[in-house]
Parts: structure tokens; sequence; C-alpha cells
């Protein structure tokens, strides 16, 4: 028997044994390189933020005919998707950028091996090795920073990305955060700053142009540095035909061109500031849309804005003569809304407002006078069976409550359509008392005006806990113009999404406060204040209702602290503040409600002639004509007259001249001891016979002219005396 070699016996064993090792080691490799691999997306999928893949993008605020009169933004861009931006001009950032793009995983080590080989030959940074996928992680996600920290975690987000989005996602991506200086981000916003174009209209050269900013867009700013920024532009064609996108000719014809172009101009238009601010407002508290998510979220506003009538209003505050204050500083509001619709068509905060500023539209002050139509009057007519145009009410002073009139002049009573025309002030704290406080502040109420902490008489002139803002004395008054409904008034129109799918849509809420009659009344009523009241100051040609309001100055005696103008035209609705931002003894306005008055008919009447206005009022089918007021006369000539005849054999005749108003009522009265005698009354005549006198008496006779609307008699006339 033979026996084997021990060596021959060892070599297979041998053989085995390396085998398996060998194995296992390429196993634990694998395993190492796996767990390398998933620790790499582990660590980027904590630097990435799936948030910040959606980028910032501007809010644009527009008016209805598509003209953008704001832009809300933290970065100013318009991201637009990969198939709207040129071949060319993706073509000109990869050449320049990265041109293996569409070859590596997110790191490009044969690039970086030539960026550290070439950096070490020039003895400083001569070429970056960073691909645009780590440029992106970078921008999105990390400071820009040199630490090795810093790169390492971009790395990490590099890869992460290329396993989560396609390679034209992040291209996309890419094209979309660029900055390209003067404020402006990605590819769309700049091809609009720089020439005036979309994206997609981008040439080769422009495209060029805007590819070579992105290394270091301050650096090659064709605005600041026109010349370095040619270069720049050189060099990048140059790399397009070295990579093979242009031919040799195209990059000589191209090479010759000028820059070419056509940077937009950003037109300030501090007129419509005041407009935006009130825009801002309803979309964070009606939409829940703040300003930090305006500024980001990409969405597109459409709004009310009629651009010619803010611009007038805004130039009429420019001028100080309609601002009568003491010293500088003399500040005023007005807001403007179409009352059918609800529609707010203009809006100035301020004399000077800029954005940030305190828009003074929103601004509580107290309303004084205005208020006596909303808060007395159309409560008290609601109840028809008490109270009509015509009702006598109160005028002087009252006891148990300080209030005098303005002139200190009083009639005694009034009718309510009196007490309006003349803002009595004591007529109205009367007849708030009369009707209830908690019943005018029902009607209040539907108006959305609330007043918690407002009990008492001082309601009635506006004297209240918090005020009124302009805005909201501006939807009251439309109350009145609309036919006795409430609606809310708005700026929003419609918001759109970034995708461009409408999310929100105007509807304003509405709410029946008066009746028709009640609201046409009050019309008729406000009309003849306009043309002959208190808020006959200025110039207006057509037909307006308003009212005026003013309140005294708590600290200087006899002067003025808000002034106001509250009214409407068939079709709009106004109301126009002046005063201080500061209640002090240093700040007032030495003249009253006039002035408000007179610059609200000067916007009108300038708006009217861009657009015109309905000349005069149409009375609603359902209501009935208001009355002209009876104006009564002052009976003169007085004579007398006796004949034969009649149903006695002595019949007398009294003639007189009164007034050419047929509705005016005489009333005949004969002197008696005691009380005298009426004998008799006759309407649109101003003859009287008086049968049944005695041959041998003298009488004594006077007429009184009478009031049929009011129930008032005027003054008397003279007396005769007269016999056979």
């Amino acid at each position: 028997m033979f026996k084997k070699d021990k060596k021959e016996d060892a070599r297979p064993r041998s053989i085995v044994w390396k085998v398996k090792w060998s194995l296992i080691a390429l196993v634990l490799l694998i395993v190492v390189g796996l767990l390398g691999y998933g620790g790499v997306l582990l660590g980027g999928k904590m630097v990435v933020g799936d948030a910040d893949l959606v980028l910032d993008a501007a809010t644009t605020i527009e008016t209805a005919d598509g003209k953008v009169i704001q832009e809300i933004y933290q970065e100013n861009r318009d991201p637009v998707t990969l198939n709207e931006i040129p071949s060319h001009v993706q073509q000109a950032f990869l050449a320049v950028e990265d041109r293996r793009f569409y070859e590596h995983a997110g790191i490009d080590l044969k690039s970086l091996i030539r960026a550290v080989y070439k950096n070490i030959l020039a003895m400083g940074k001569v070429e970056g090795g960073s691909t645009i996928t780590q440029q992106l992680a970078k921008n999105l996600f990390l400071y820009n920073d040199k630490t090795w920290s810093r790169k390492a975690k971009e790395a990490m987000a590099a890869i992460y990305l290329e396993q989560q989005l396609a390679k034209d996602e992040i291209l996309e991506l890419y094209m979309n955060e660029i900055y390209f200086g003067e404020g402006i981000y990605g590819i769309e916003k700049a091809a609009a700053f720089y020439f005036s174009k979309s994206a997609e209209e981008l040439t080769i050269t422009e495209g060029a142009l805007l590819a070579g900013m992105a290394k270091a867009p301050n650096g090659y700013s064709p605005i600041t540095y026109p010349e370095k920024a040619l270069n720049r532009r050189n060099t990048v064609l140059l790399t397009m035909e070295d990579a093979g996108i242009i031919s040799e000719e195209q990059l000589a014809e191209e090479q010759e061109k000028d820059l070419g172009m056509d940077v937009s101009e950003r037109q300030a238009s501090p007129w419509v500031d005041s407009y935006v601010d009130l825009v801002m407002r309803e979309a964070a508290g009606r939409y829940e849309l703040p300003i930090n998510e305006l500024k980001r979220g990409g969405y597109r506003l459409v709004v009310n804005l009629d651009e010619e009538a803010q611009r007038i209003a805004y130039e009429n505050f420019q001028e100080g003569a309609y601002f009568p204050g003491n010293t500088e500083g003399e500040e005023g509001a007005f807001i403007m809304m179409e009352q059918e619709t609800g529609r707010v068509t203009a809006a100035i905060g301020g004399r000077d407002y800029q954005l940030g500023d305190l828009n003074r539209t929103a601004v509580t002050r107290q309303p004084g006078s205005v208020m006596k139509p909303t808060a007395v009057y159309g409560p008290a007519l609601m109840q028809k069976e008490k109270y009509t145009p015509y009702t006598l009410v109160l005028d002087q002073p009252m006891e148990g409550y300080t209030v005098s009139n303005v002139d200190d002049q009083y009639s005694g009573a009034v009718s309510i359509f009196e007490a309006i025309k003349q803002s009595k002030n004591t007529s109205a704290v009367w007849l708030l008392d009369q009707i209830g406080i908690d019943y005018a502040k029902g009607y209040l109420e539907k108006m959305d005006i609330r007043l918690e902490d407002d009990n008492g008489l001082a309601i009635a002139l506006g004297g209240l806990s918090e005020g009124l803002t302009p805005q909201t004395v501006m939807e009251s008054y439309a109350v009145f113009a609309r036919g006795g409904e409430f609606i809310d008034s708005y700026t929003i129109e419609e918001i759109y999404d970034r995708h461009g799918e409408l999310v929100h849509e105007a509807a304003p809420e509405t709410a029946e406060v008066f009746s028709t009659q009640v609201a046409w009344n009050m019309t008729e009523m406000l009309i003849e204040t306009v043309e002959s009241g208190t808020a006959s100051a200025g110039e207006y040609t057509k037909e307006l209702a308003g009212k005026t309001g003013s309140t005294q100055h708590p600290f200087v005696p006899g002067e003025t602290n808000d002034a106001w103008f509250a009214g409407y035209t068939p079709d709009y609705t106004v109301a126009l503040w002046m005063g201080y931002d500061k209640v002090d003894e240093e700040h007032y306005l030495t003249e009253g409600s006039s002035y408000p008055t007179k610059l609200a008919k000067k916007i009108l009447t300038e708006i009217d002639q861009q657009k015109p206005f309905a000349e005069s009022f149409e009375k609603p089918v359902s209501a009935e004509p208001l009355p002209e007021p009876i104006k009564l006369p002052q009976i003169t000539g007085l004579q007398g007259s006796v004949s034969f005849g009649g149903y006695s054999l002595m019949e007398g005749k009294l003639t007189w001249t009164g007034s050419a108003d047929e509705r005016v009522h005489y009333r005949v009265y004969r002197e008696k001891e005691g009380i005298d005698e009426r004998v008799g009354e006759v309407e649109g005549k101003t003859e009287f016979y008086v049968d049944g006198m005695d041959v041998l008496r003298a009488y004594r006779y006077y007429v009184v002219p009478y009031n049929p609307l009011t129930k008032l008699e005027g003054e008397r006339s003279e007396t005769i005396s007269f016999r056979n």
C-alpha cells in the first residue's frame, strides 16, 4: 500500500481555505459597501428636506385684465417646467457646469479628480468638481461654507437626490433654483428681467449669458460688469462648441453678437401700495394665507383694483390744500366699493403710504355724525307705524344728557328729514333714546358693526370706545345704496395656486338690514343733504347721497379731531377720513367736514370724467317716492271783504299771498277770548270764504300755513278786522 504524500494532501485544503476566506472577504466587502451606501443614503435623507424641494415662488397680484400690480416673494422666482426651457439653453448650463450630468450618480469622480489635479498644478482653485446635483443640494439644504463637514453632507444629499428623482427632475429644479443677481431666481424670471421675454424664447447667446452667470451672478452681472459678462458668455459658447452642441460656424457667429439685453424696468407704483396691503390682509384673514405663505407659495391673486380710480385718489391726496391741519403730518384715508358686487376698487391708506406703513382704511377712528343714519334714523324708520321721514323729533337740549347742536341753534322740533339734513345732534340723541340702544345695536350688528363696550346714547353721535374703520363706514352706507341689504366688501376676486388651479373664489356674505322703502327714503334724504345740507361743500354735478361727520378735539376746544364724508353714487360707495395719527394738543384740524366732502367730490368728479357714472338714482319698483319737503311760506297781504250772499245774508272773503307749492295747507283762525277758533282750512288755495258774519260785529282773522307732511304749523299772518 502506498501512503499519500503529506504535501500533496495539504494543497487541496489550502486552496479551499483560500477560496473560503476570499468569499468571506468579498461578502464582508459587499456588506460593508452596502452598509456604507446605506449610510450615505440615510445621511442624505437626513440632510434633504422634502419641503425644500418645493421652491419658493413669487405670488403675483394682478387686475382682472391680467396686469401685474405687485409681486410678493422671499425669492423672486417663477418656476417653469423643463419642457418650457429650450434644449440649447439646457445644454449651455450642462456644458459649462456639468458636462457628464446624465452619466454620473450625483458625484462625478472623474471630474473631481481632474479638478483636484488642475488646482494642484495651478496652486489654487481654478476648476470646481461639483456636479449640478451637488450644487442643487448645497443651495437647497446647506450653508454656503467650505468645511469638510458641509462637503460630506453635500455629497450624501446629492447621491440621495439621484436615487429619489429622475435626471430631468433634478435639472428642472436646478434651472429654477439658480440665483441670477438683482434679486432674481430661476431661469424664467432671469429671462424676463434681462431680456423682457420668457425662458422659452431665449436664443443661444442669451442662454449662454445666463449660464455664465450661474458661477458668480454678481461678478458676471451684465449690468454692473458688461465686459466681464461678455467674455464669460463667449467662454460658455466656446465650451458648447467643444462639447459638440454648436458648430464652429455658429460659435463664430454667436460670439460676434453683443449682450443684446432688454432690461425690464421695475416701475415704482406707490399709489397701489395701500390697495396691496388690503389684499394681503384679506388673504390672511379670509383665506388663511399669511404673508409668509404668499412670499413662497407662488399664488396668483386676481383683484378688483380700478387702476384709474386708484391713481386719481392717490394724486388728489397729495394736494395739501385739502388737508386743513395746524401743523404738518395731516393724514387721510379713502376707500371705494362697487356696491352691487361688494368689490373694493380703490383704497388710499395714507397720503404717502408705503407697504408696511399704517393703513388708515383699516384703522378705527371716531365716526362722528356719519353714524346717525345707520345707528339711529335707519332703525327708527323701520318702525314705520311710528316714524316717517317727516315725523317730528325734538330739537332741544336734553335733561340728564349734555348734548348741543354745532351751531347752538334749536328749533324745538324738526322732522327726521331736516334733522338728517342739518345734522341735529339733539334730535339724534333724543330719537336713539326713544327707540332704545339695544334695538339700534341690533341693526348695527347686521352690518357687522359690533359695539359690545358701547351702551350709551353717545352711539348716536359716533362716540364709541373703539371707533369704526373707513372700510366699515363705507360698507354701512352701501346698505342704503343696495336697497337695504348689507354686503361684505372685498378686494380679492380669485386665488390660483402655483399649478394654476383655482383654490379660492369670492363669495361675499349678505344680510337684510333695512326695507327697500327705508333705504330709498334715506337715499332721497341724503341726496338733499348733499345738495343743500351739511354735505353741500364742493362740486359734483351728478346725483350723490351722503353725510358728513366730525368729532371735537379732546385737548383743543373748538377744533376738530376727525373729519368725515361718507356717501354713494348710483354705482359706488365711498368713505373719506381726515385727521392726525397723534391725538394731542399739538395736532388738530383747523376746519371740519367740509374738507373731506370737497375732496371726495373732487375724486368722484375726476373718476367720472374717465369712467362716466350714472346721472341719477333709480327708484326701486317696490318703493314709494319720498315727497319733496314742504317749505312753509311767510303769509303776506292778508285782506278781507264782505258781501251779501251765501247761506247767510253776509259772506266774508279772505285773500292772501302764500306759496306756489300747492301742497301747503292754510288754516284760518278767528280770534276769540281764550282759545282762538279755527274756522276752516284750504289746500293749495290763497282765499277763504266765511259765512254767517254778523253785520253788527267786527271780526278779526289770521291765517297760518300748515305742513301736512310734518303736521307742523308755520308763522301766523298779520291779523285783519273787517265788517259790513
